[in-house]
């Protein structure tokens, strides 16, 4: 089970990197931060994407991130 606040502090701290992509486990997305985290847009979409991921309810955040198919 993903917690939002783990994703959201990630993604705000380590965005650049795109761990947070890795913890959600979007690998592919988490190699394109790393290929362009030279440039620094991973850094500010991770920014947006944390603030995003901890003003989710909670209800909305199970619904993507942890039901199962």
């Amino acid at each position: 089970m993903k917690s939002k606040v783990a994703a959201g502090v990630l993604a705000i701290l380590l965005g650049c990197f795109g761990v947070h992509k890795f913890y959600l486990g979007k690998i592919g997305m988490g190699i394109l931060y790393l290929l362009f985290c030279w440039t620094g847009i991973p850094s500010i979409i991770g920014l947006i994407e944390g603030i995003l991921y901890l003003t989710k309810s909670d209800e909305e955040w199970d619904r993507q991130y942890n039901s199962k198919f």
